[in-house]
C-alpha cells in the first residue's frame, strides 16, 4: 500500500485528489494539509512514501519546501502539483529534488500513474512535456532559455517578477542581498538582457508572472 500525504492550499483540490487516488486499491491517503507549517507538523506523526506538494502552497514556497523535505526526510518522494507552466517549472522542481511534476490541467488519470511511478523511485513527467522537451518547437522558443537556469535562479526570477525588491527576495529565500544581486546579474546574462525591465519581460515570456 502506497501511503500518500496531500499538501495543497485549496480544499476542493485536496478533495478531488483524494477521490481520484482512493479509486486505486493500492494507495492510502494518510493525511492532507493546506500549508507548509501543517505539512512539517504532520510529518512528526505520519510517514508517507509520497507527498503531493502544491507549487504555490502558502508560507514556504514549493521549491523551498521541497529542499527542506529532501534535507529532513530524504526517503520521502515528492510529486509537485501545480497550476504554473509545466514547461518552466517541471525541470526546476526536478533539479531541486522532486521525483515528478504534474500540472493541475493534466488528465485525471495521470495522478494515479504518477503516484505509483514516483513511489517506485522513478521520475514522472507527462508524455506531452517529454515531447516538448525533446523537440524545441518554434512556439516554445522563449522557454528554451529556461533550461539554462538553476532552480534557485528560477526562484529569484519569479520573486523579482512579482515585484519584490532585492532585500525582500533575500529575506524570502534566506539569502543576503549581495547574493541576490549576483543572481540578478547571472539571470540577465543567461537571458541575454541588460536591464531589469527586459529581464521582467523575459519572466513574462516564461509565464513566471
Amino acid at each position: 500500500m502506497i501511503k500518500v500525504l496531500i499538501a495543497d492550499s485549496h480544499p476542493v483540490v485536496r478533495l478531488g485528489i483524494k477521490k481520484v487516488l482512493e479509486s486505486s486499491s493500492d494507495i492510502e491517503i494518510i493525511g492532507d494539509v493546506s500549508t507548509t507549517e501543517e505539512l512539517f507538523e504532520s510529518l512528526k506523526n505520519v510517514s508517507p512514501e509520497v507527498i503531493i506538494l502544491e507549487m504555490d502552497i502558502p508560507e514556504i514556497n514549493g521549491i523551498a519546501a521541497l529542499r527542506k523535505l529532501k534535507s529532513e526526510f530524504p526517503d520521502i518522494k515528492t510529486l509537485m502539483f501545480s497550476g504554473q507552466s509545466e514547461d518552466v517549472y517541471a525541470l526546476s522542481t526536478i533539479r531541486a529534488g522532486a521525483y515528478g511534476y504534474l500540472s493541475k490541467t493534466a488528465d485525471l488519470d495521470y495522478i494515479v500513474s504518477a503516484v505509483k511511478k514516483v513511489s517506485e523511485g522513478n521520475m514522472f513527467i507527462t508524455n506531452e512535456l517529454a515531447q516538448r522537451l525533446a523537440f524545441d518547437e518554434g512556439t516554445q522558443k522563449p522557454r528554451r532559455f529556461f533550461r539554462k537556469l538553476s532552480s534557485r535562479e528560477v526562484e529569484v526570477l519569479k520573486l523579482l517578477a512579482s515585484g519584490k525588491r532585492n532585500k525582500e527576495v533575500a529575506e524570502g529565500l534566506n539569502l543576503n542581498e549581495k547574493t541576490v544581486s549576483t543572481y540578478k546579474a547571472r539571470l540577465m546574462k543567461k537571458l541575454n538582457v541588460d536591464n531589469l525591465v527586459d529581464l521582467l519581460q523575459q519572466a513574462k515570456a516564461l509565464e513566471l508572472y
